[in-house]
């Protein structure tokens, strides 16, 4: 019975959820493991956003563009594992036909999505997919990398730390917490903890 099972979840992909606080360094870590790590066969999950395409964006490869109107059509039709309305009309989202489609190809689907985005998934997917938490060591070591970036006011500073300080009590919530204390180790870790997962 087993044998089958594992059989069948072979041909389809896994979903690896990373969510964390703004400037703990998940971005960091998603690439790292892209770039450095093809044998985990990991790709991004396209997401849909109804801001106009910036520079040299295309539909379907960094985002899907649609148009508000069509962006909440589609949010009455249920079709979204998540999705934000970050301010008037302009919406964030994850469609599940587009990640069900990377599945089905074999492809380990990975989600770049803030903490309340995270949990949806993992809810919706359960054991096929893995969540993960990147925190910062602590909330003054993420003021330090924030102001270190130099490209925010300290207003916006202040208002990152106490997001973040909200979005740290989702982490129980979460497969796994890794702590970005030092970047190399904690990229490791994430690296043996979707190993061991995408094994099971």
């Amino acid at each position: 019975m087993n044998k089958k099972k594992n059989i069948r979840n072979a041909r389809k992909g896994a979903f690896i959820i990373v969510s964390a606080p703004s400037g703990s360094g998940k971005s960091t870590i998603i690439k790292w493991l892209m770039d450095n790590h093809p044998e985990l066969n990991l790709y991004f999950s396209v997401s849909c956003t109804s801001r106009p395409p910036r520079g040299s964006e295309q539909n379907g490869v960094e985002y899907f563009f649609l148009s508000p109107e069509e962006f909440r059509e589609r949010i009455a039709r249920d079709e979204f594992l998540e999705y934000e309305e970050v301010y008037a009309d302009r919406f964030y989202g994850t469609l599940k036909a587009q990640v069900e489609q990377q599945a089905d190809k074999g492809q380990n689907v990975v989600f770049d999505v803030d903490v309340k985005g995270g949990c949806n998934i993992k809810k919706y997917y359960g054991d096929r997919a893995l969540s993960l938490f990147i925190q910062p060591p602590s909330v003054e070591a993420l003021r330090q990398r924030l102001v270190n970036r130099g490209t925010d006011t300290p207003e916006v500073i202040e208002s990152r730390l106490a997001k973040a300080e909200y979005e740290m009590t989702f982490a129980p919530q979460f497969d796994h917490v890794v702590v970005n204390d030092v970047l190399e180790v904690a990229e490791a870790e994430a690296l043996e903890i979707i190993k061991s997962f995408l094994k099971a």
